[in-house]
């Protein structure tokens, strides 16, 4: 199918084509058009499978058909969109942007840690669309910058992430403000009971779509694991990342100052990189994370909600330095790459301390990871048992060679990675 096919009004299918897009994902191909019909939808799908645009394409057709008017042609916001992270919410604003070009509606985006005084100056302005995280929803609600009695359309996105970051309450009471006559989409990842419980409340007789199973990995993503000591894992990182090869990568540290700690001593190795967290000022995560999409910088690392909605084309490598301790975390992670049905490597860093955590990740995803025994600094793993593949015919020889170029190859193909 493709999206011209879709039922798709002229001003849509001009800004798809400019962007490159002519065939659906399959979560939007299941979702456009009962969103179009007006229909409540659920949708659970990975991140990288194309949601933004599910929701986002029919929003804009809706609005564009709605016929409606407002004294001194004033515009209302009627369009509603809740992301957890203020990254998640830039990149949903960058794709309204670019997939209503053509149409005269107005988007922006709101989100806390800066001034308010730009998103107010545009909210005043008039606004069709708003992508907001819900705290500084709520602030501006409340200082009378925000009316949300004109919501026709509301869009939760990545909401187990919201229940994962404590934003359960703030998004109940945003539900309280809008309209109870209205459409309303979620999009989650993940289905835990508390997620349920939220769709029974605020969706009527949802739409319901499933592209991938419920907290699996995606299938063009090749996983693999290195058992290393905590104390390794810096130099383990430097060797793989000689591979010139790997022109980009996201790493994942569990804390802020371990980001700051790997990125300290990736430049001392000379491999340029920068850290993305929660502590650093917007414009300079922004900073980091453009020059990361532009390719001026090779390796960003980052913690896990700072890299929500990071969504970099082609980005062929994640690395996870330390393992996430919350098992769903590490679907979201590598889900970063082999985004839209491209190929992506994902690869894990795990010490004595994380053999728990790589058992309850694999529970959850229902795989074995393939261990990784090919690089300078093995070491066993107690149990949890996890199964090593070791290189056919071959288990008895060591490498020779220094390069990882040259042992990643091995390794993959030792663990039954394709090329």
């Amino acid at each position: 199918m493709l999206f011209e096919n879709l039922n798709l009004i002229k001003p849509i299918q001009r800004a798809l084509k400019a962007e490159g897009y002519t065939k659906p994902t399959p979560i939007q191909q299941k979702s456009i058009l009962p969103i179009l019909e007006g229909k409540d939808f659920l949708g659970c799908a990975q991140t990288g499978t194309g949601k933004t645009a599910a929701f986002a394409i029919p929003v804009l057709q809706n609005l564009f058909n709605d016929k409606i008017t407002s004294e001194k042609g004033k515009r209302y916001i009627r369009a509603l969109i809740l992301a957890p992270t203020r990254e998640l919410a830039i990149q949903i604003e960058e794709n309204f942007t670019a997939y209503g070009k053509y149409m005269d509606l107005k988007n922006t985006v709101i989100f806390g840690g800066v001034s308010q005084s730009s998103q107010v100056r545009a909210l005043k302005s008039g606004v069709d669309i708003l992508i907001a995280t819900p705290g500084r929803l709520l602030d501006l609600v409340q200082q009378k910058y925000i009316d949300l009695h004109h919501i026709k359309y509301l869009v939760l996105d990545e909401a187990d992430r919201m229940l994962d970051m404590g934003m359960v309450h703030d998004v109940k009471r945003i539900i309280a403000e809008v309209p109870k006559v209205r459409q309303t989409m979620l999009f989650s990842a993940t289905m835990p009971r508390e997620i349920t419980k939220l769709v029974d409340s605020i969706l009527i007789d949802p739409v319901r779509v499933e592209v991938t199973p419920v907290s699996s990995t995606i299938d063009t993503i090749q996983q693999g694991v290195y058992f290393v000591q905590k104390k390794n894992k810096k130099s383990l990182l430097i060797d793989l990342l000689k591979d010139k090869s790997i022109v980009s990568a996201l790493v994942f540290s569990r804390t802020k100052h371990g980001a700051n700690m790997i990125t300290r001593y990736l430049d001392k190795a000379g491999i340029n990189a920068q850290a993305i967290h929660g502590n650093k000022s917007q414009s300079a995560r922004q900073l980091a994370l453009n020059n990361f999409k532009e390719g001026k910088t090779r390796v960003l690392v980052a913690t896990d909600i700072a890299a929500r909605g990071i969504d970099v084309e082609g980005l062929s490598y994640v690395i996870n330095y330390d393992l996430p301790n919350i098992p769903e975390t590490y679907v979201h992670r590598i889900g970063r790459t082999g985004r839209a049905g491209l190929k992506g490597i994902a690869v894990s860093f795990c010490d004595e301390e994380e053999k728990e955590y790589l058992s309850d990740i694999q529970k959850l995803i229902r795989k074995v990871i393939p261990v990784i025994e090919d690089h300078k600094y093995p070491v066993e793993i107690t149990e949890p048992v996890v199964n090593r593949i070791k290189p056919k015919n071959d288990s008895n020889k060591k490498s020779n060679s220094n390069s990882y170029s040259n042992r990643r190859k091995s390794a993959v193909k030792s663990n039954g990675f394709k090329k």
